[in-house]
């Protein structure tokens, strides 16, 4: 006669689904806890951190749109003991008049702290060079466009599209300019004169800067002015910009002008991104900047 032996407990589903619960559970801790670590990883190099005197680098590149981040990235290095000197490193054809005279404003509070240099890569026009006027010196390319003082506003008309499909659109409004620029109809001598009224404005707040801030007569900045452009190596003829050299020698002289002794720490904060920007990409930070600037008064190369 055969025997066998059989186990006295035998697992039950009971007891598996309890190890299952216990393993499941410990796994996803970990995962937390690795989680945690990480973010406070990205966190602590994402400040920038610099472990001794430090040169910090602000990239401004693009088109430029009202960022707050970017505000408080130039105010907390201003807040930064660290942080002796700042390099703007602009690459940028201009962009809203608002975020632009943003910037500028809180560059020249920055200056007052600490010194500011302005490198301009590329190009650097319009917004751009507004943000630039405000640094404590100016470095160029001998190629960099720059200049390119103006304000530019631009209105899309579909009317005759819309025709040909066959839509009519009503307005109702209950102010006389409070559909002006609509690309639903032509608009009117009235309302070109009142738009032009609005770009002379922004205009003169864009010339008084540039004179003050490099400290030109306005006469000669409405001379070099109407949005011409200029290459680094005329710029720096017309007072624009100070001298012609590279990124490199943007960086030695802010360690220079802040009293670093040797070669500085150069720290640049990196912008973190939130999950939906991270799975959306360029798709959801271009949405966010159309809704930005509704309003089509810029300072751009058109």
């Amino acid at each position: 006669m055969q025997t066998h032996d059989y186990p006295q407990n035998p697992p039950t589903s009971s007891n598996r689904n309890r190890v299952f619960i216990i393993l499941f559970t410990a796994a996803a801790i970990v995962t937390v806890f690795a989680m945690i670590a990480y973010f406070a990883l990205v966190s602590y190099f994402d400040r920038g951190v610099a472990m001794g005197d430090a040169v910090a680098v602000v990239d401004i590149q693009g088109e430029i749109f009202y960022d707050r981040w970017k505000l408080k990235e130039i105010e907390s290095h201003r807040e930064n003991d660290n942080v002796k000197a700042v390099v703007l490193f602009i690459n940028s054809p201009g962009g809203g008049v608002a975020a632009s005279q943003a910037i500028h404003r809180a560059v020249l509070d920055l200056r007052l702290e600490k010194p500011v240099i302005a490198y301009m890569a590329s190009v650097a026009a319009s917004g751009g060079y507004y943000v630039a006027c405000a640094a404590d010196s100016i470095l160029a390319t001998e190629g960099t466009l720059t200049g390119s003082i103006g304000v530019i506003a631009s209105f899309l008309r579909t009317e005759e599209l819309y025709q040909k499909l066959g839509l009519e659109v009503t307005v109702i409004k209950s102010g006389r300019y409070k559909d002006v620029g609509s690309p639903f109809r032509k608009m009117t001598e009235s309302e070109k004169a009142y738009i032009g009224r609005l770009l002379d404005e922004v205009y003169r707040q864009f010339l008084l800067a540039v004179s003050e801030t490099r400290d030109i007569p306005l006469e000669e900045v409405e001379d070099l002015a109407e949005g011409r452009l200029y290459t680094g190596e005329q710029a720096v003829e017309a007072g624009l910009a100070d001298r012609i050299g590279s990124y490199e020698d943007a960086i030695l002289l802010a360690a220079a002008m802040g009293g670093i002794e040797g070669e500085p720490d150069v720290v640049k904060k990196r912008r973190r991104r939130t999950l939906w920007e991270r799975i959306m990409g360029e798709t959801y930070v271009s949405i966010a900047k159309n809704r930005q600037e509704r309003i089509s008064l810029k300072y751009i190369i058109p």
